[in-house]
């Protein structure tokens, strides 16, 4: 099978409107959550998030166009551009290009909207942009209708794992020859009232309203939920042999996947499931050694011990490397959380330095590994693993390597 590496690369989130200024943050310690400001959350047992601030639509999109898309497709289209960009891609077949999008809930801010709308001045006033501007897929179609794509088009929506899906998704299109180049964005948007109550409302939200900096401290002992963060991140994939001959600037190579499902409980994790998606994709990629795993990491309890349990049990015989969570800087954005990590690890690799875990001040004995707590190491790396797990129990895992 092919080989596939990522040439291009693009990231817009609460520290930042591109990779270099967010990686920037994320490595200085930086957090971007705060009040929120893009509802009125007066009423909301939980009033903080990370929201992406000072970010114009109309300067992706003609103005004229900007209400026929989503927030999560204007964060993802933002994105979607640097990357292109980033991979100074000069021509191209377009029939051999295609796109991979992830969302996790896809337009949520237009459903509520929508939805109040027809209750309150009936059917007849929702807007004909209503549906078109919600559906996830709607994120390729915008994408490739803008930049010419006519490969494959699909899109994974698979809650929290969908970015990671998405790139998953991508590589095995190239390995098996049905595109040359693929396009991944994973874009979320769903910090909106019904949004932010919804997750509240499980009680999985932290309500830490009243320090917004220290409210995301994944595998801390005094964690009480996640963040609610949006953003969009976008990694060109492509043939190997075609990057090396156009002399592209790679930043890493896709060594392996893996993919699992719990089987369990629709939100409850198990250790087993991470493990096997973890153990596949270190059996794919043939590695005796990892330098660094970007945990998924959600500041919630259970996730964070489930996960350090998992990562024991996938890497017994294995040294296990430092781990670390950059939702304590960013939130968590759900369906784009994978994508967004994946732009981490690999500008992780490209500068050989590992992003901390902020707020980590108290140890928890449930979760006693190598967090890379509150500031930034230098470390040779060559190979990161970069896990996303989902509400229904699903599982993905890729591990990136140095060319």
């Amino acid at each position: 099978m092919k080989r596939v590496v990522i040439t291009g690369l693009g990231m817009i989130n609460s520290l930042g409107h591109d990779k270099e200024s967010a990686f920037k943050a994320i490595v200085d310690g930086k957090c971007g959550i705060r009040e929120i400001e893009l509802f009125d959350a007066t009423n909301q047992s939980v009033r903080i998030a990370a929201e992406v601030v000072d970010f114009d639509p109309n300067t992706v999109m003609d103005p004229k166009d900007v209400k026929k898309a989503d927030r999560f497709i204007h964060l993802g289209i933002k994105a979607a551009k640097e990357a292109i960009q980033d991979a100074k891609l000069q021509e191209f077949d377009s029939e051999r290009f295609g796109i991979s999008c992830a969302s996790g809930i896809g337009g949520l801010g237009n459903i509520e909207k929508n939805s109040l709308v027809c209750e309150a001045r009936g059917p007849k006033r929702i807007s004909p942009f209503f549906i078109p501007s919600s559906l996830v897929n709607m994120l390729g179609g915008f994408i490739s209708i803008e930049h010419s794509l006519r490969g494959p088009n699909v899109s994974s929506v698979t809650a929290c794992a969908a970015g990671t899906h998405a790139i998953i998704e991508a590589t095995k299109t190239i390995m098996l020859g049905g595109a040359d180049r693929m396009l991944v964005v994973g874009a979320e948007s769903a910090i909106c009232a019904v949004g932010i109550g919804g997750f509240a409302s499980m009680k999985a939200l932290s309500t830490n309203n009243e320090n917004p900096l220290k409210s995301s401290r994944p595998f801390d002992a005094d964690r009480n939920g996640f963040v609610m963060g949006e953003g969009a991140g976008a990694l060109v994939l492509e043939d190997y042999d075609l990057a090396v001959a156009r002399g592209a600037n790679i930043y890493g190579e896709v060594l392996g996947f893996g993919e699992s499902g719990d089987a369990n409980h629709i939100t409850t994790p198990v250790v087993d499931g991470p493990a096997r998606a973890m153990k596949a994709a270190i059996k794919m990629a043939k590695v005796e050694k990892i330098d660094y795993i970007n945990a998924h990491g959600t500041s919630t309890p259970a996730n964070d011990k489930n996960e350090t349990a998992a990562i024991k049990e996938a890497l017994s015989g294995m040294n296990i490397p430092p781990i670390s969570s950059t939702k304590g800087q960013i939130g968590h954005c759900l369906g784009a959380a994978g994508a967004i990590e994946a732009v981490i690890s690999l500008m992780a690799i490209r500068d050989s330095i590992l992003p901390p875990t902020i707020n980590y001040e108290t140890v928890d004995p449930d979760c006693d590994l190598d967090y890379i707590p509150n500031e930034a190491r230098k470390a040779d790396i060559s190979t990161v693993m970069s896990n996303s797990f989902g509400f229904g129990g699903t599982n993905g895992v890729i591990l990136f390597g140095k060319v």
